[in-house]
């Protein structure tokens, strides 16, 4: 197997990377959950072929990426995480993002609004494109995405004051949660990169939803997130 420094790795597609520390970040977090809930389910990105999560309704469910932004990792970039989201019944209603490198925790409960490292966070209070800082995330799998990606990012970057993409989704939710960035969207993710960062907006006083304005789901879908007004900017936008 290939090496970076010290870190075993393997590719899971061309674009696509699976490191050990994937691997034993996923292990601890499963023996975790066994030890103090043995009745819950794990739905977690490398083991995720294992797993239906639509047809477990009932019942807590972790919904975790064990290391977000594995490419970065591998390449000694700064912006990686741990991400776990929970479901009760199907209803997100807990979620953490840990930013490694930053030593950041990111929480949110239900009802109970969201925090950084204890400290209450709220979405930007920006309304105003031409002051906003937009985050987003390419898409790297199918180069047929690319062209009509780039058609959005043409509209977009027209009208703020910039886009970032930093590479690691879970953290670009937890930036919107906590207002550095004004609003965020990726044509495409799973439910391991949403579920914690969708509960983190929505209780710091921000809106998640689909391309259709439909309130986003756990599941493999398009995410438009952002404090109220931004997100209707970013989502009339990218329909313009």
């Amino acid at each position: 197997a290939p090496r970076r420094g010290s870190i075993v790795w393997q590719e899971k597609s061309a674009t696509d990377f699976v490191s050990e520390v994937d691997l034993a970040a996923e292990a601890a977090i499963r023996a975790a959950i066994a030890a103090q809930l043995p009745h819950a389910s794990l739905l977690a990105e490398e083991s995720a072929e294992h797993f239906d999560l639509a047809s477990t309704s009932t019942g807590i469910v972790f919904v975790a990426d064990p290391l977000d932004g594995t490419t970065n990792f591998l390449h000694g970039f700064p912006e990686y995480a741990v991400s776990v989201g929970v479901l009760n019944d199907g209803v997100l209603v807990a979620g953490v993002v840990i930013n490694v490198p930053a030593n950041e925790e990111f929480t949110a409960m239900r009802g109970a609004g969201a925090h950084r490292n204890g400290v209450p966070i709220h979405v930007s209070t920006i309304d105003t494109p031409t002051r906003a800082l937009i985050g987003t995330g390419f898409p790297f799998k199918n180069p047929d995405d690319i062209a009509p990606y780039q058609a959005q990012m043409s509209r977009v970057m027209a009208g703020v004051s910039g886009v970032r993409r930093p590479g690691a989704a879970a953290l670009d939710l937890a930036s919107v949660a906590c207002g550095r960035f004004d609003a965020f969207w990726e044509n495409m993710l799973a439910p391991w990169d949403i579920a914690a960062g969708t509960l983190l907006v929505r209780e710091a006083g921000g809106i998640v939803t689909d391309l259709t304005n439909a309130p986003a789901a756990v599941a493999h879908t398009a995410i438009v997130a952002g404090n109220p007004a931004m997100h209707r900017w970013l989502l009339n936008t990218l329909h313009a």
